[in-house]
């Protein structure tokens, strides 16, 4: 099964592997993070997701500290491919735009996956299309 990403479907597909996925133990660098990220040039408009114990849900967190601008495909690159590379070629290129608390994404970039994270990662990605 081959969803779109950040589709409705996909976020509710997401949710069920997250859901099924047991514990994550998820690096409390990660567990403490909550980011929200725009996603301005989907078929569907703009579309708002947050990170958030080291997941990705659909919509924004109002306590959220930082939001990440990006397009869909440095969204695919960074959350599905989990390149950690086109973070910073993204900022530099003006591909990615951050409001808020930039340290935040530092977190990011240097929190390593727990196994379980990196096997729930492998499932999102065998499920995604772009």
């Amino acid at each position: 099964m081959s969803l779109k990403f950040l589709s409705d479907e996909w976020f509710t597909k997401v949710e069920e592997l997250v859901a099924g996925a047991g514990d994550l133990d998820v690096p409390t660098a990660l567990a403490e993070l909550t980011l929200n990220v725009l996603v301005n040039d989907t078929e569907w408009g703009d579309v708002e997701a947050c990170m958030e114990n080291g997941n990705i849900v659909k919509g924004f967190k109002a306590e959220a500290p930082t939001k990440m601008i990006l397009n869909s495909e440095m969204a695919h690159r960074l959350f599905i491919e989990n390149d950690q590379s086109a973070g910073m070629q993204g900022f530099m290129s003006g591909q990615i735009k951050v409001e808020g608390d930039m340290s935040k994404l530092m977190t990011m970039q240097t929190a390593q996956p727990s196994e379980p994270q990196i096997a729930l990662q492998k499932q999102i990605r065998e499920i995604t299309e772009l």
